[in-house]
């Protein structure tokens, strides 16, 4: 069920280089990404080497400078400097510190290089890449990757998340995924896709309607609801047995919700009572308590990323608002006060922010608020409908649905609002984003 792209690599990492005093490197943390004086790194990055000595391998040689700059624009992080400005003749391309003249790249403003080379070794591909600070004529990190050819889009990625990682204190989100519905007329299925958007995996077949699909923390697990047998039934898929189970099938609705930050926890939602109301399911034992107990409707749970308290969608105040509760249901505070239909809300995992769709002036946009209700702040500004938002594990970025003038959408966007890319498209309706933390 799980393409290619999902299992784990089969190249390994054979060298790094730090110099000695390149933990200082990694020890401080450039990039604020919410900050509002953030620039973006700028960054060269040069076709690589055949280390063969060989030539007519083309195809290779811009390959990885090309698919490497690719990957590090859609970050939102860095400025690709244009090859037209480099000065070093191709040719000449030195690969050690003490052979580069790094003032020939400082002139074109470039504050960090990446450099590489490749060749093969029975029959496997080995790629180098190395990571320089321009200002400071020092090599930051670099890496071997050997596997087979067809691997080498991975080796571009995890030296991707090693540059964000060198120059924030943070991997990137490379290895994550998006888990998606994709609603055909009355028929819905769940789909995955990477950060990129480049690979997109069918995961089941219900051609029945559904929503709320939610990652287990190790991203093994995609929690779901369909109506794959008539009623609003929540299940489980297993993607590393292609299994899916149904976990909670009582009359009337039962939601999915998050599962906690340790994976033994699931929120949902149910109406078995004749009214819809908070529950959490243990997972290894099934046994479910009930968390809330109100006449108002109580959806969409979320945990915090410390897992002691939840924020859920009520109407207990005549509206949809976003409240706040301990774990365990009692003291629950309403954070929501601007717009009259707040909901969808989605913690962020690093700081004490959470995301949740508004409706203004008859569209839904993306908003984030503080815990405490303080600091609302909308980050969508859409001629249509932006709704069910979901952070990445790094808390940079969030992956939202958009409706707009007949264009169905899933989109990225930094966590400040800016950065906007479509990571899929079509005629299709695409709804509920959900994004994994990495892969375990």
């Amino acid at each position: 069920m799980i393409c290619r792209f999902y299992r784990l690599l089969c190249f390994t990492a054979l060298m790094v280089f730090i110099l000695s005093n390149g933990l200082d490197a990694y020890g401080k943390v450039y990039i604020d990404i919410n900050s509002p004086a953030f620039q973006k790194f700028p960054i060269a990055v040069t076709d690589f080497q055949n280390l063969d000595g060989q030539t007519g391998d083309e195809e290779l040689t811009t390959w990885f400078s090309d698919t490497l700059s690719r990957l590090l624009k859609i970050t939102g992080f860095f400025n690709i400097i244009s090859p037209k400005a480099f000065l070093e003749p191709p040719a000449k391309s030195a690969q050690l510190p003490e052979r580069i003249n790094f003032s020939d790249w400082s002139v074109i403003g470039a504050e960090y290089l990446v450099k590489g080379g490749y060749q093969y070794h029975s029959e496997n591909l080995v790629a180098e890449f190395r990571l320089y600070d321009v200002v400071k004529g020092r090599l930051l990190i670099g890496k071997r990757y050997t596997g087979a050819n067809q691997d080498r889009k991975e080796m571009a990625k995890r030296f991707a998340d090693e540059v964000i990682s060198a120059l924030t204190g943070e991997r990137g989100v490379f290895d994550t995924r998006i888990a998606f519905v994709t609603k055909k007329g009355a028929e819905a299925d769940l789909y995955v896709t990477d950060f990129e958007g480049s690979f997109v995996t069918k995961i089941t077949n219900h051609k029945a309607f559904m929503i709320a699909p939610r990652w287990s923390p190790d991203g093994r697990y995609l929690s779901f609801t369909s109506y794959r047998s008539g009623n609003p039934d929540l299940y489980v898929a297993d993607l590393i047995k292609n299994k899916i189970h149904r976990m909670a099938h009582f009359e009337g609705i039962n939601l999915s919700g998050c599962w906690s930050p340790d994976g033994k926890k699931l929120l949902m939602t149910l109406s078995k009572d004749k009214n819809e109301e908070i529950y959490v399911m243990e997972m290894e034992t099934g046994k479910l308590e009930r968390l809330t107990n109100n006449y108002a409707i109580d959806v969409s749970p979320t945990w915090s990323p410390d897992g002691e308290k939840i924020a859920f969608v009520s109407n207990r105040s005549g509206s949809p608002q976003i409240y706040i509760m301990d774990g365990d249901g009692s003291n629950v505070v309403r954070i929501s006060y601007e717009g009259g239909y707040n909901t969808s809300p989605a913690w962020s995992p690093k700081e004490n922010r959470i995301a949740y769709e508004s409706r203004k002036n008859s569209h839904f946009q993306i908003h984030t608020v503080k815990e405490d209700g303080t600091d609302p702040v909308q980050i969508t500004f859409e001629a249509g409908d932006c709704e069910t938002p979901s952070w990445s594990p790094d808390g940079r970025y969030l992956v939202y649905s958009l409706h707009s003038n007949n264009r169905q959408m899933i989109c990225v966007i930094n966590a400040n609002g800016t950065n906007r890319r479509i990571v899929h498209e079509g005629s299709d309706a695409y709804l509920c984003p959900s994004w994994s933390n990495r892969m375990q």
